[in-house]
């Protein structure tokens, strides 16, 4: 996330933030703070949601692409602007895609309620499909935050979400890439 942190003291930029155990907030200058001090956060709004519209949407598209032609996820970026995605896909030419982004705006405008629950880890992996990433999940993790969107894509997942499929509003297709053997990749935005 950015945003900015203030307090009676000044405002200072969040140019990102690292999690390690501890939330570190990395700003754009030294903060004339001290010990005890109080602050106030702020969150750039319009970018965290376009960057949830995106992620919920990336799930819509991966869980589409996984079920239609066993396609797991072996990379991808979601930036304000754009969402990309590889595939291990053999066969991937831009029709593929774009079927599966009309699907993908078919279900969110059908107005799905995203579901967001933590379950134990053995329990979690027991679900079919629960783990569509290539790289699969860390097995130092004891709970996983599951993200569902009932019907259509149960993952165990991190990120920031909608509420609602409606949110995401309009997905568009902007390109495929052929980055290798089996590998595709796509990139989408939303308005």
């Amino acid at each position: 996330d950015t945003g900015f942190i203030e307090s009676s003291s000044g405002r200072w930029n969040v140019i990102d933030v690292i999690e390690e155990g501890d939330v570190a907030h990395l700003l754009d200058s030294k903060p004339d703070l001290s010990v005890g001090d109080i602050v106030r956060g702020h969150i750039d709004w319009d970018r965290r949601y376009r960057l949830m519209r995106l992620h919920t949407a990336d799930h819509i598209l991966t869980a589409i692409l996984y079920e239609e032609r066993g396609a797991l996820v072996t990379g991808g970026h979601i930036d304000p602007e754009y969402a990309k995605s590889d595939f291990n896909l053999e066969r991937g030419e831009r029709e593929v895609f774009e079927e599966a982004i009309r699907k993908v705006n078919e279900i969110a405008s059908s107005g799905i309620e995203v579901k967001i629950y933590f379950l134990p880890r053995e329990e979690a992996m027991k679900i079919p499909g629960i783990v569509k990433l290539a790289a699969k999940m860390p097995p130092t993790l004891e709970r996983l935050r599951i993200v569902e969107i009932p019907g259509i894509d149960i993952q165990a997942d991190g990120g920031p979400h909608v509420r609602n499929t409606r949110e995401i509003g309009e997905v568009k297709l902007l390109k495929v890439e052929n980055k290798g053997k089996g590998k595709k990749r796509v990139y989408f935005t939303v308005p």
